[in-house]
């Protein structure tokens, strides 16, 4: 995610992907994101899962999380990766390529990206139902502890402050109506 509002879309939005825009949308939760992202290797998408995960109320463990970001593992390397490589190259145009040309389009390669992770969660979704991973649980302490096994699964330790902020807006009220 890359923390751009969304906007129209033309099919019809998941659960999941409908608490991701609203957690992704809350104050300092992009920048936490993509910190995981851009310093531990996490798929974001799959951290989201973990957390809407938590929002309905279960646990992940360990094997499920791992099983997860395996199942999405090449959609998102020779897709969802290239395409932000794409987008932040075009951040700055190189010497010599028309800016407005070049800004048009980073913003189709953009959409394009929002798309696949859209896709992604959507085929996260439908690969792992929630009832079918883990055990139920209060979703703050749900949030705790699937944030914890996705440290486990991506074999990284995730930075303090970025969990905080994650933890902090998870349990903002009217975050995990789900």
């Amino acid at each position: 995610m890359d923390g751009s509002v969304i906007s129209a879309r033309q099919t019809p939005a998941s659960p999941f992907w409908e608490f991701s825009l609203r957690f992704y949308a809350l104050k300092d939760v992009p920048p936490a994101c993509l910190s995981l992202q851009d310093q531990s290797g996490v798929d974001v998408n799959c951290l989201l899962f973990a957390l809407y995960a938590a929002a309905t109320g279960w646990t992940l463990t360990a094997s499920d999380m791992r099983r997860v970001i395996a199942s999405v593992a090449a959609w998102k390397e020779r897709l969802v990766v290239p395409l932000r490589g794409a987008r932040r190259f075009l951040k700055e145009p190189p010497k010599g390529f028309e800016i407005e040309a070049a800004r048009l389009l980073r913003d189709r390669i953009k959409a394009a990206e929002l798309e696949a992770e859209r896709l992604q969660q959507e085929a996260l979704q439908a690969f792992f139902p929630i009832t079918s991973l883990g055990s139920p649980a209060a979703p703050s302490e749900a949030a705790r502890h699937n944030i914890a096994v996705c440290e486990q699964a991506f074999g990284a330790t995730f930075d303090p402050l970025a969990t905080a902020v994650l933890l902090a807006a998870f349990d903002k009220p009217g975050t995990i109506d789900t």
